[in-house]
């Protein structure tokens, strides 16, 4: 391969190339919010919600999944935080009149931000294809047809998709109707981004979920960051760095762009640092590694720490902890003295001796901890991302030792607490034998489908019918344009959201739209007032009440909506009390409990403790769930992440804006990257545009570079010169989704390489 390092400096920003030159957060995020609070037109409960958000007894945020200190700031949330928030108790209305006055045709017009915008879900709708709009319909009608059409068809045709957003209540419930139905085709939003953890960190060390607590923050003394851009996707960690960084703790961070958050950090809730104080700097060392060179990286790494254990036998690698804890240490060993210098060069786009420095500091370090984002998930080779990390943790004992681990960050804000109680396509994500034992039903035993899984299900006829428990599944897709073309061929699609995206524009032959409460919200059954729950990153369980005014009177809860589905689709079970479940809440976190004992012992009780409860983590103890018992090292195969060297053409890497959560777009400002207006745009380095004879604001196409008989390319994208390493190009998500095969995937866990297409530039 060619070093492409020549006039790209890895180690600082172009300066002729956009930048945000204030440090994140800040007056610019209190600006950021402050223009949302003009667009979003949020009700007068927004102020209170924001009070309470990420407190015991108030509301859990409904973005990132950061974790909720138990002695919380005065305002514990973040820019995006607020964005979320502020988006949710919108006081328009996207009613049923909205909808008699806009066919499906004329709403596809609308760019996604101007489509959620239109407000609040407030009535059940059902799609007219002769009109081409939704049409209002009354719940009991709603549910009584759905279920006519699920009962007509083979349980292994219907898939049930949830996105991160439903609490661990209804989760469960969901989980339980699918099952208790005869299928296990529970495809997730994790799906896109972080099963690769879920898959191959519990085959490394035994648990599908990070290590780390908030308490080992507080005494490591270095952190290495691996593609997570904290300032745009989870700010409050920010604080946490900061915290880190003032107590001495070195920060360390490989990403292929120079992410603000990751630079420098202004506290929005210091006032001596926002009048006359100097910004944090966060990382002590920023390296812009190459795309899906990570392995690389690590692997550098790994020989100076086996070069100084060479130098001084028995001083550097924790021989005790590998003896004792691991296996598959010598192969591994073998494997990476064997690669070349050079070639580590060369994959990763860094000098031998910027990996060198970086090792030293781990070197230097007690207690480790390693953070990454999707920027390692999201890579055919992501198992092997995900490994070498585990590896160098593991050289000097940093897994199950206070101030040490890895900590993977979650972007939505349940997404893990819904594997946890058994939103999952695999028979192990919820025990047999107590379905059995607390329903009397037979769940099956053959593992259902992901979401690539899914999507060849749609496009060969396979899958008939599929409900999505709030997301935007279409628009969230690999493969994007072959998907959206082939849903309307779907039977049946139900979709349950608080607000219209993309995905309720694409129906298939019947298809509903079904108006579900949010977090913000006000839930009141039978009962009275219900809490809800979710698990944040580090695998800490939160109650979450809302206090705003539910839309409008004829939204229900996604627990009240996934019940009455299972009741009108399941036979009488006396054991299945949908009912009584609805009507309090408290009941299904009995079954929750009853169902996983080890992780919910005392659920209700232990609901608004301050700082959540903790479920427990076996690796964190050094107890290996894995088929050895031990801790396991991962022999490396290769030294990139990606599937195809673009060879000629470039690699693609997808971003999610500052103005962006997921799929939702609230604006056109990427602040943090110094970018301003259109998404449609194709980010690269100005001797890149040179070399391939570009002009800034020039419009081109991308053209997909896998040859598999199908032409993906998406056009007017806007050349705009920005800092990035050779041989790479960047964009937004979900903008550039069609570019992305959908075989295109992660080898074990299916996750889309969003992080690692090969393209070529269509002039």
């Amino acid at each position: 391969m060619t070093d492409d390092r020549k006039g790209h400096d890895a180690t600082r920003h172009d300066a002729g190339t956009p930048e945000y030159e204030q440090a994140t957060g800040g007056w610019g995020s209190l600006r950021g919010v402050g223009r949302i609070v003009g667009e979003a037109n949020p009700s007068a409960a927004a102020l209170k919600i924001l009070a309470r958000q990420n407190k015991p007894g108030g509301m859990m945020c409904t973005a990132c999944a950061w974790a909720k200190p138990a002695h919380p700031h005065t305002f514990e949330f973040c820019e995006n935080g607020a964005k979320a928030t502020l988006w949710e108790v919108d006081r328009r209305r996207a009613d049923a009149d909205f909808f008699s006055r806009n066919t499906l045709t004329d709403l596809r017009d609308l760019h996604d931000h101007d489509l959620e915008r239109t407000g609040r879900l407030t009535d059940p709708l059902r799609y007219d294809p002769e009109s081409d709009r939704y049409l209002p319909v009354t719940w009991e009608a709603a549910f009584a047809e759905i279920a006519a059409e699920l009962c007509a068809l083979d349980p292994k045709e219907s898939v049930f998709y949830s996105s991160g957003h439903a609490g661990l209540e209804a989760s469960y419930l969901y989980a339980l109707f699918a099952r208790a139905m005869g299928h296990q085709n529970l495809p997730q939003s994790s799906n896109m981004c972080h099963e690769t953890t879920s898959v191959n960190l519990l085959r490394f060390i035994g648990t599908p979920v990070g290590t780390c607590t908030l308490e080992d923050f507080d005494s490591c003394d270095a952190i290495f960051f691996f593609g997570q851009n904290t300032g745009s996707n989870s700010p409050r960690f920010l604080h946490v760095l900061k915290a880190a960084v003032e107590r001495g703790c070195r920060i360390v961070t490989f990403n292929p762009l120079r992410e603000r958050g990751l630079v420098e950090f202004t506290d929005p809730q210091n006032p001596i640092q926002m009048t006359l104080g100097q910004a944090t700097r966060i990382s002590d060392r920023f390296y812009q590694v190459r795309p899906g060179g990570d392995i690389a990286v690590l692997a550098g790494m790994m020989k100076h720490v086996l070069a100084a254990e060479d130098a001084a036998p028995g001083t550097v690698l924790d021989h005790a902890f590998i003896d004792a804890e691991t296996m598959g240490f010598a192969e591994t060993v073998a494997a990476v003295r064997a690669f070349d210098w050079a070639e580590i060069e060369a994959q990763s786009g860094l000098t031998r001796a910027m990996i060198e420095e970086a090792a030293a500091i781990y070197l230097g370090s007690e207690r480790c901890i390693g953070i990454y984002g999707m920027g390692l998930t999201q890579h055919v080779n992501g198992w092997l991302n995900l490994g070498m990390l585990v590896n160098l943790l593991l050289m000097r004992g940093h897994i199950g030792r206070p101030g040490g681990g890895i900590s993977p960050v979650r972007g939505h804000s349940n997404v893990q607490g819904q594997r946890t109680v058994g939103v999952g396509e695999k028979a192990a994500h919820m025990p047999a034998d107590k379905l059995r034992a607390l329903y009397g039903i037979e769940p099956p035993e053959d593992d259902g489908m992901n979401a690539v899984d899914t999507c060849e299900g749609i496009l060969d006829g396979r899958v008939r019918a599929l409900i999505s428990l709030g997301g935007n599944l279409v628009r969230a897709l690999p493969d994007r344009q072959r998907m959206e073309d082939a849903w309307p061929r779907l039977r049946l699609t139900v979709n349950i959201a608080t607000k219209p995206n993309r995905s309720h524009l694409t129906p298939g032959e019947v298809a509903f739209l079904l108006p579900c409460l949010g977090r913000t919200d006000r839930d009141m059954q039978a009962t009275g007032e219900q809490s809800v729950s979710m698990e944040d990153s580090l695998s800490h369980i939160h109650g979450s009440r809302g206090p705003a005014d539910p839309p409008g009177p004829q939204v229900r809860s996604e627990v009240a909506i996934v019940a009455a589905l299972a009741k009108a689709v399941l036979p009488p079970n006396p054991a299945l009390d949908w009912d009584g479940w609805t009507a309090d809440y408290a009941l299904i976190r009995d079954l929750i409990e009853r169902t996983f004992p080890d992780d919910f012992a005392g659920f209700n009780e232990r609901l608004f403790q301050p700082g959540g409860f903790y479920r427990g983590n076996p690796a964190r103890d050094r107890n290996w769930a894995t088929e050895s018992g031990k801790a396991e090292f991962t022999t490396p195969t290769t030294l990139s992440a990606l599937g195809e060297d673009p060879g000629a053409g470039m690699t693609l890497v997808t971003l999610r804006s500052n103005d962006q959560f997921n799929t939702t777009i609230y604006g056109f400002s990427d602040r943090l990257r110094g970018l301003e207006g259109s998404r449609e745009v194709i980010l690269i380095n100005r001797d890149e545009m040179a070399r391939l004879g570009l002009i800034e604001g020039q419009i081109v196409s991308l053209r997909c570079l896998i040859e598999d008989g199908i032409d993906r390319r998406v056009g007017g994208l806007k050349v705009t010169a920005y800092d990035l390493p050779a041989r790479c190009v960047a964009g937004y998500y979900p903008e550039l989704n069609p570019l992305v095969p959908l075989g295109s995937h992660e080898r074990y866990s299916g996750t889309p390489a969003y992080k690692g297409t090969p393209v070529e530039i269509i002039a």
